[in-house]
């Protein structure tokens, strides 16, 4: 799968677009192929780990359900949607999708969101908070896009935060192959004229307020950010009841002081790489042997499961530390080079894994992370796990 985004250049996009404005790419995927049949989203939608949900109208009052979904037919066959999360978690062929715009680092995906609509189905005009690639596959849907804005939104439903009508700056009807890139904050509003599937590559950053919570947390599980203010060359004050300038710094700085690099990476690699949704990973750890990771990667390379974070920092990397699925490992620092093969790649075959797999250490882990179900060799049948 190769994307064309109108001739330019992902830097140029970049420069351009990337949270500026949004773009229209015409025949972005040439040829493009949904990457699931709306046959069997149906069954994905089944299944309670899925987390999926279904838009549509009745009696002129938006309504909204979650999954798990077992019968469609009371739907009809026009006006309402069925959305999947976080396809690349479930569906292999996703990865392929993703790695055409891997010019953005993946600490800033989201998911893959799948879209499957009737005639006349949508979500209604909303604005997101992410940006948005939304890739169309099979069918037509027409899209409607405003401009930045102070536009006043409103619970069309308790899960539908809908906005006011906009003019768009964009009206446009999207063929399979085109893709539709819409920045935060752009209202949109897409509405489907035939039989459709769409798939939407999310990028998005917790907000300041959700990643501070989550580094309370942080800080109370690993007992850190204990220090106390010091200040032996306090001056005698006259107004006991005020915090002067010298006082605010002080507590400004006890936060600051805080905050290293170190700190800020140790949480943000945990956090980051945490799964919004479920993986596909095995009930209880697999009993695979390092001699038969050995011999299975003679014959094929290990697969990242679909929807694994991984991630390094460019501050300890050499040191060993990777972070996978909410987790830090620390390895030696003679297998650090091996980490950004791990996280920038999605297979790891016998020829690249050659320089380190005489090491013990990394086929321990190596052969753990494939136990858990991190890694796992395509063609291995469920008797042989």
């Amino acid at each position: 799968m190769q994307l064309d985004i109108n001739g330019l250049t992902p830097a140029q996009f970049l420069a351009e677009y990337w949270q500026k404005k949004p773009l229209v790419i015409r025949q972005g995927f040439k040829h493009f192929q949904d990457l699931i049949s709306p046959e069997e989203l149906a069954g994905l939608a089944m299944d309670e780990l899925v987390e999926s949900r279904r838009v549509y109208q009745q009696a002129g009052q938006w309504q909204a359900e979650f999954g798990p979904f077992d019968s469609y037919d009371h739907l009809g066959e026009r006006d309402w949607t069925l959305i999947v999360q976080a396809l690349n978690n479930w569906v292999p062929d996703a990865e392929a999708l993703i790695q055409c715009f891997d010019f953005i680092p993946r600490w800033r995906l989201d998911d893959v969101m799948v879209s499957f609509a009737t005639p006349g189905g949508g979500v209604g005009p909303h604005i997101d908070l992410y940006d948005v690639f939304i890739c169309q596959g099979s069918g037509r849907r027409r899209w409607r896009v405003g401009d930045l804005g102070p536009h006043k939104e409103f619970a069309a439903h308790p899960a539908l935060l809908h906005t006011e009508a906009f003019d768009p700056i964009i009206d446009t009807e999207l063929l399979p192959g085109d893709i539709l890139y819409i920045p935060p904050g752009f209202p949109h509003d897409g509405i489907t004229l035939e039989q459709s599937l769409s798939f939407s590559v999310g990028y998005r950053t917790a907000s300041a307020k959700d990643m501070i919570s989550a580094l309370a947390d942080h800080l109370s599980e690993q007992d850190l950010g204990a220090q106390q203010i010091k200040d032996p060359d306090r001056e005698l004050t006259t107004r006991s009841g005020c915090v002067d300038n010298g006082d605010l710094t002080r507590l400004r700085t006890q936060l600051t002081n805080m905050l290293t690099d170190e700190l800020v990476s140790e949480f943000s690699g945990r956090y980051l790489t945490q799964s919004k949704c479920a993986l596909d990973l095995p009930d209880e750890p697999l009993d695979i042997t390092q001699d038969e990771v050995l011999a299975w990667l003679d014959e094929q390379p290990l697969i990242r499961l679909g929807g694994l974070r991984c991630l390094y920092f460019d501050i300890n990397v050499a040191q060993g530390v990777v972070y996978i699925n909410g987790d830090k490992y620390q390895l030696s620092a003679e297998l650090a080079a091996v980490i950004p093969l791990l996280c920038d790649s999605n297979q790891l075959d016998k020829t690249a894994l050659a320089p380190w797999l005489a090491h013990a250490d990394l086929l321990t882990q190596l052969t753990e992370w494939v136990n858990q179900g991190y890694w796992y060799f395509e063609d291995l049948s469920d008797e042989e796990c």
